[in-house]
């Protein structure tokens, strides 16, 4: 290592000392470099090995590289989904003195992918629709804490698997500004706009290389995330009037943004001089209602959409065994006992990491009714399982580390491998209807 390598970090990582930081970017030596799919970027980033974890390493300059890593620090204390940033390195020369970039370096977000990388050969309406809509929810979140993005994407977005659905997590921020007071309403338009324009850009993009279906629209669903946006941030944001002998739509607004997945920390409610009618208009809502829950029911810690769906499970069960009336963080502990973690530790070892756990379980429920659907009567949940390892889950890419090209399609055949279900209890399904309702 040449020169005086200066190194910007809130992690006391002694590996970042290990890395080829006297090379450019552009020529660090395969045993360094993580092969993962990459979104579109206007600088050069490269994935490499950091300890036990993966880490983006992007070139840039000192001052957006110092700027991205301390916004990405606020937004993380906000709760804002965002990559965690690791260090900003300066100060760079190779052997023979001259000056190399500096660089950013951000912790690689587990079990995430670059939407290119989240369809095997081409996009259809069904999976586009849903990256806009959780990229409107991300949106509605920024907005919310004062974050103005300037460079709305896909690409500037990474996303998970969230229990049929996805969750969307902040990429780049070296565009964005935080305002104290808060987004006035042209700012949050202007990064509407942006967003539905370079959405539709980047969906026309692909559809001119063939890598979209034929009945998928890049327009109308560019479109749709300002219909999805304005949807959500009204339900969140505005304010809403009735009679005073209503006083129980207050209750049903709140019941309304928890089922949406947020919180309300406070409220303003106000009446008219003649007391008959009430206004309300939320003041600080909190996303993660779901989340939170879980968590504090199991210690299990999931995407919003995934604890909804575990936290459903969850309720069927205490109806199905006659629980309803116990406590519920008891019931909540026998749950995760008797039927999630055996699950969990039923995965193979070698498959554990296709999806996170909370995922996996998303999907054993799915196929389990499936199942039953098909054979007309219940399906034991061991059974349930050895089917999904077998016939879904081994035939998945890895998503806590993809390697190799990201829309290369899988042709090899699997082979069926027994299941060794001895550690997972036969639960009868009689809470099958409710789960035919979460599909």
């Amino acid at each position: 290592m040449s020169g005086s390598l200066s190194i910007t970090s809130a992690m006391a990582d002694p590996a970042l000392l290990d890395l080829p930081w006297d090379l450019p970017l552009e020529s660090w030596p395969s045993e360094a470099i993580a092969a993962l799919p990459k979104g579109i970027s206007r600088h050069l980033v490269r994935f490499a090995h950091l300890g036990g974890h993966v880490v983006a390493i992007k070139e840039t300059t000192a001052e957006m590289a110092r700027g991205e890593y301390e916004m990405l620090r606020t937004l993380q204390r906000l709760e804002v989904p965002c990559v965690e940033p690791v260090a900003v390195i300066t100060n760079r020369t190779d052997d023979e003195g001259e000056t190399l970039k500096p660089v950013l370096v951000t912790r690689h977000l587990r079990f995430s992918l670059p939407y290119r990388a989240l369809f095997s050969q081409t996009l259809r309406p069904d999976t586009a629709t849903r990256l806009v809509d959780a990229l409107a929810v991300l949106l509605v979140r920024l907005h919310i804490v004062g974050f103005f993005w300037g460079d709305v994407s896909l690409s500037n977005t990474l996303f998970r698997r969230d229990a049929g659905a996805f969750a969307a997590y902040l990429v780049d921020a070296e565009t964005g500004k935080l305002y104290e007071g808060g987004l006035s309403n042209g700012q949050r338009e202007n990064d509407l706009e942006i967003a539905r324009v370079n959405i539709a850009g980047e969906l026309l993009d692909l559809e001119a290389g063939g890598r979209v279906a034929d009945e998928l629209d890049p327009v109308n669903i560019s479109n749709g995330i300002v219909d999805a946006y304005r949807k959500l941030w009204t339900e969140l944001t505005g304010s809403e009037s009735f009679a005073s002998t209503e006083r129980w739509r207050i209750n049903e607004r709140v019941q309304r943004l928890n089922d949406l997945g947020f919180d309300i920390e406070e409220l303003a409610i106000k009446t008219d001089d003649s007391g008959t009618t009430v206004r309300i208009q939320p003041k600080v809502v909190d996303a993660g209602h779901h989340q939170r829950r879980l968590l504090r029911l199991t210690g299990l810690d999931a995407g919003e959409n995934q604890a909804r769906r575990l936290l459903n499970d969850l309720d069927s069960y205490r109806a199905a065994y006659g629980k309803a009336d116990l406590d519920e963080e008891m019931v909540a502990h026998e749950w995760l006992m008797r039927v999630f973690e055996p699950v969990v530790r039923a995965i193979p070892a070698d498959l554990r990491r296709k999806l996170e756990p909370a995922e996996v379980f998303h999907q054993l429920l799915e196929h389990r009714w499936f199942l039953a659907q098909q054979a007309g009567h219940d399906i034991p949940l061991a059974e349930a399982v050895a089917s999904y390892v077998n016939t879904v889950l081994r035939h998945r890419r890895d998503e806590a580390t993809v390697i190799g090209p990201p829309t290369e399609a899988i042709t090899a055949v699997v082979p069926v491998v027994p299941l060794d279900t001895a550690a997972i209890p036969v639960i009868d399904a009689d809470d099958e209807d409710d789960w035919r309702a979460k599909v």
